[in-house]
C-alpha cells in the first residue's frame, strides 16, 4: 500500500514539475540539475505556478463538483475535477471504505494531466452520519438548547477526527439559519432563532472543525431561515410550502444576519455555501450583491460553492445562461451532480464568447487552490501525514460527549408537583414510539437524506450501537430500583407514565408542513393512541418529545404533569435517563420561541419565550 501511495505522489509531484504530459526529458533534466538554491526559492506546488500551467479547460474542471456515483474514476483522470460531492446511503461504507474509494479517486486526479488533487465533500451535519461506527450527535437545535460553546468546540474537533478516518475532509457545515418559522423542514438544523447565539454557537463549531484538521463550509449564505411561509420554491417537481422561498428583510435586518457569516470570517471559515432561497425577490444564487460584499467588504479570502443543482432555478433560458449567470456572481465552485461536466464546458465557451472574463476564472481558480493549499491536500494529496486523536471510530470519548451534549440540550417545561426526578423505587409504564427507536433520535441527515425510523427500518436499530430512551432507563434500573414496565396489560400497576412521542424523520421540504401538531401529518405512528392511552390510566405523566422543532402541544398538555423537550439527540439517548432521574440536571432551555398554535408564528404570543427552561 505505501510503495502505491508513494508512487502516486511521485506522478503528482513530476506532473507540478512539468515531468509528464507534453514536456520533453530534455526540459525535465534540465529542471533536475537546477541549483539547490533555486530549488529552495521555487515552490512547484505553490498556487501562482499551478494556476499558471493550468489550461482553461483545466481551470474550468476545478470549478465544478460533481457527485460520486456519477463519477467514473477515469472522467477523474481525464478532466481532474476540482471536488466530488458525497450522498448518503452509499451501502453504509465503513470508514476504510470510504477512505479507499476517496483514494481511488484521488490517484487519478493526481496522475491526470492537469494533477491537481481534489477535495470530497459530505453533508457531516451532526456527525459522520453517513459512516458505519460513527457517534451522531444531537442536530443543531439540541446544540442550542445547550448552548455551550466549549462543549460545541468539543463536537467540532470530535466531528473532524471522526472524519478523517473516511478522508472525506470538507464538511458542508455548520448551518448557520435561524428559522423563524417551525413549519420549515429545516429547523432543526439551526441552533437558534436568535442570530447572536447563531453566531456564536457556529464559530464555536467552526473553531472545532479547522482546529480538527477538516474543511468546514458555512451554509447557507443568506437568510434561509427567514423565509417566508407559502413561498416555497417550485422545481424538480416539487411544490415547497416554505423551504427555498423569498426572506423579505430590511437593511438593519440584513446587517444583523451578515454578522454571523462575519464571525464565520472571523473563526477561519474557508469555503461558504449559497442559499436557495431569495432575498427580496432576488435568488441568492444570482445575487452578486451580497456575494460581493463578502470577498470584498467582510474579507472573505476563501471560495463560495453553489448548493446543490441550485442554479437551475436562478434566472436564465437554460442551464448554459445560468451557468454564467452564477459565476459572475461571484461563486466559484458548482454543485452539480450530473450536469458537472456540461458546466465546465459552458465556463470554457463562455470564456472564449467574451461572457466570462478570464480574470473571474483565474480569481475562482486561485481560491480554490489556495484552499487546497492551506488544508494540505496540494502537498499531502494521499493522506499520510493526516493523525487521528482516536484509534477508531466511536471512541468512548466522543460518546461521552455526545452524551453530555444530550443531558445538557434537554428542556424541562412543566414539572408540576416536583413530580420529576424520577424518585428511586419507581414503578414507570414506558409507552409512546419514540421510547425505543434511535432513529427517531437521530432525525434525517443520517446514514440516508431522510434518516429513517427504527419502526421503519422493521424494528432493527438504524444506528446498531446507538442508546435509545429505553436502554438508558434499563440501565440506571438496579441502581435506582426502577420496575420498568412495557406491558400494557400491566400499566396500572405503575405509579408514573412516561409518554415518549415523536416526529417522522424527514430532511428540507420534506419537513415543510403546515401542521406540526404533535398528533399532526409528520407525527410518529403511536403517537395519539399513546396519549389517549396515558390519559385513561390516570397516573401522573411525563410527556418526552422527540422532535426537529417546537411542535403544537396545547391540545394534550394539561393532561401531562411534566413536559420535556428533547429535539433530536442522536446515537446517544440513554443520557436523557440520567436527567430524568436526577443523576445529572437540567441545564436547557428553548432556543426558539415555543408557540400554542400556528396562528402564532412569527408573533410576540408565545407559550414560552426563548429562554425558557425549568431546573431542579
Amino acid at each position: 500500500m505505501r510503495s502505491g501511495v508513494t508512487g502516486a505522489c511521485l506522478v503528482f509531484m513530476m506532473v507540478l514539475s512539468g515531468c509528464v504530459g507534453t514536456q520533453t526529458s530534455n526540459v525535465c533534466r534540465t529542471e533536475v540539475s537546477t541549483t539547490a538554491e533555486t530549488e529552495h526559492k521555487t515552490d512547484i506546488t505553490s498556487v501562482e505556478n499551478i494556476l499558471a500551467r493550468l489550461t482553461l479547460d483545466q481551470k474550468a474542471a476545478q470549478m465544478v463538483q460533481g457527485a460520486v456515483y456519477n463519477m467514473p474514476d477515469n472522467l477523474m483522470k481525464e478532466k481532474c475535477y476540482g471536488s466530488i460531492l458525497s450522498t448518503f446511503g452509499e451501502n453504509f461504507l465503513s470508514a476504510s471504505q470510504w477512505k479507499n474509494m476517496i483514494l481511488k479517486y484521488q490517484k487519478e486526479a493526481i496522475s491526470s494531466e492537469a494533477g491537481v488533487p481534489y477535495i470530497y465533500g459530505n453533508d457531516q451535519v451532526h456527525g459522520l452520519a453517513g459512516c458505519r461506527g460513527a457517534v451522531i450527535f444531537p442536530h443543531n437545535i439540541g446544540i442550542g438548547a445547550a448552548n455551550d460553546k466549549e462543549l460545541t468546540y468539543q463536537m467540532g474537533l470530535a466531528v473532524a477526527d471522526e472524519a478523517k478516518f473516511t478522508g472525506m475532509l470538507w464538511s458542508f457545515s455548520p448551518c448557520l439559519s435561524a428559522a423563524q418559522d417551525p413549519r420549515w423542514g429545516r429547523t432543526y438544523e439551526s441552533f437558534s432563532s436568535e442570530n447572536g447565539m447563531v453566531a456564536e454557537l457556529g464559530a464555536a463549531y467552526t473553531r472545532g472543525l479547522i482546529d480538527g484538521g477538516l474543511l468546514p463550509c458555512a451554509k447557507h449564505f443568506f437568510a434561509d431561515g427567514n423565509v417566508l411561509y407559502g413561498t416555497g420554491e417550485n422545481s424538480e417537481g416539487e411544490k415547497r410550502l416554505i423551504d427555498r422561498g423569498d426572506a423579505k428583510l430590511t437593511e438593519a435586518e440584513i446587517q444583523d444576519l451578515l454578522k454571523v457569516y462575519q464571525a464565520q470570517i472571523d473563526a477561519g471559515v474557508k469555503t461558504i455555501m449559497i442559499s436557495h432561497s431569495s432575498v427580496n425577490g432576488i435568488k441568492m444564487h444570482a445575487n452578486e450583491k451580497y456575494i460581493s460584499i463578502l470577498k470584498k467588504d467582510m474579507g472573505f479570502q476563501g471560495f463560495i460553492v453553489s448548493d446543490w443543482n441550485s442554479i437551475h432555478n436562478i434566472p436564465g433560458d437554460n442551464l448554459k445562461d445560468q451557468t454564467i449567470t452564477a459565476v459572475n456572481a461571484g461563486i466559484d465552485m458548482l454543485m452539480e451532480d450530473s450536469n458537472f461536466e456540461n458546466c465546465r464546458k459552458y465556463i470554457v465557451d463562455a470564456v472564449n464568447e467574451g461572457k466570462i472574463s478570464m480574470d473571474r476564472v483565474d480569481d475562482a481558480v486561485s481560491r480554490i487552490l489556495t484552499v487546497k493549499k492551506e488544508m494540505g491536500i496540494i502537498d499531502d494529496p494521499m493522506m499520510e501525514k493526516v493523525t487521528t486523536k482516536e484509534s477508531s471510530l466511536g471512541s468512548q470519548e466522543y460518546r461521552d460527549l455526545a452524551r453530555t451534549l444530550v443531558e445538557e440540550s434537554l428542556v424541562l417545561l412543566k414539572n408540576d408537583n416536583n413530580l420529576l426526578p424520577i424518585k428511586k423505587g419507581t414503578k414507570i409504564y414506558v409507552t409512546g414510539p419514540a421510547a425505543n427507536d434511535v432513529g427517531a433520535q437521530c432525525g434525517g441527515w443520517t446514514f440516508t437524506w431522510l434518516g429513517s425510523t427504527d419502526a421503519d427500518n422493521h424494528g432493527r436499530k438504524w444506528i446498531p450501537e446507538g442508546k435509545t430512551i429505553m436502554d438508558g432507563l434499563k440501565q440506571l434500573a438496579d441502581e435506582y430500583n426502577l420496575t420498568i414496565i412495557t406491558d400494557p396489560a400491566k400499566a396500572a400497576e405503575a405509579d408514573l407514565t412516561l409518554l415518549c412521542l415523536g416526529e417522522k424523520t424527514y430532511t428540507e421540504w420534506k419537513g415543510d408542513s403546515a401542521d406540526i401538531n404533535i398528533t399532526g401529518s409528520l407525527a410518529l405512528t403511536g403517537n395519539k393512541k399513546a396519549i389517549d392511552q396515558a390519559k385513561s390510566l390516570g397516573n401522573p405523566t411525563v410527556a418526552l418529545i422527540v422532535s426537529g422543532r417546537n411542535v403544537i402541544i396545547s391540545d394534550y398538555m394539561e393532561q401531562w404533569d411534566g413536559i420535556v423537550m428533547c429535539y433530536l439527540p442522536g446515537s446517544e439517548g440513554d443520557g436523557i435517563a440520567n436527567v430524568l432521574t436526577g443523576k445529572k440536571t437540567f441545564k436547557g432551555t428553548l432556543p426558539m420561541p415555543y408557540y400554542s398554535k400556528v396562528e402564532d408564528i412569527r408573533t410576540d404570543q408565545v407559550l414560552y419565550p426563548v429562554g425558557y427552561g425549568l431546573t431542579y
